[in-house]
């Protein structure tokens, strides 16, 4: 039987009807108890992320855990690549690929010191949010990761944008977007400023 129920938030991705079909709590109907729903499981994923080293964060078997975790008491497919095309990312054949890519180019740079520990974990999560390799939970799957690139290297985490002088998360998602769209572009200036603000 499908599921009636959709997500919808502005910048979020699209989810088929297949996806929407896997949502494991039969209770939810609306979109505020699916963000309780993913909270609670990003909490508790949280938790464990930070409760030890992991060696493996720059592996694609890391990056698919790391989702699972933290989306496994709500998704079916937590931790699986899309096997779809959305309206943002990779084509889905080359998300192994890419992702290989992205974890050998950050080992270099923190090897190489390419840039400061701020920038690679900036550009790590530019990356995995424009590969986008899970049907959805994207955007907070990569600023985990990429605080957790930041603790190894024992740096601070991000704030996020969670500083004071924005009146809603509505302002802080439409800014963190912006700053990822000059990203793309080249531009990683604003995504710099807004993951310290």
């Amino acid at each position: 039987m499908s599921k009636t129920f959709s997500v919808n938030i502005a910048g979020a991705t699209p989810l088929a009807q297949e996806e929407l079909d896997d949502l494991i709590p039969e209770t939810i109907t609306t979109q505020e108890e699916l963000n309780e729903w993913e909270q609670r499981n990003i909490l508790e994923a949280n938790t464990w992320a930070f409760s030890k080293k992991h060696r493996d964060i720059l592996s694609t078997t890391f990056i698919c855990v790391l989702h699972k975790r933290m989306f496994e008491n709500v998704w079916k497919w937590a931790g699986h690549f899309r096997n779809t095309n959305k309206n943002i990312g990779i084509d889905w054949t080359e998300i192994r690929i890419e992702l290989k890519k992205l974890c050998d180019d950050c080992s270099f740079w923190l090897d190489k010191q390419t840039y400061s520990i701020d920038g690679i974990a900036a550009r790590f999560h530019h990356r995995l949010v424009k590969i986008h390799p899970f049907p959805n939970g994207n955007g907070r799957h990569a600023r985990l990761i990429a605080d957790l690139i930041l603790v190894d290297a024992g740096a601070v985490q991000f704030s996020w944008g969670g500083g004071i002088g924005r009146s809603s998360d509505d302002e802080i998602r439409e800014e963190y977007l912006e700053c990822l769209r000059a990203a793309d572009g080249g531009n990683f200036s604003p995504l710099l400023k807004f993951v310290r603000s």
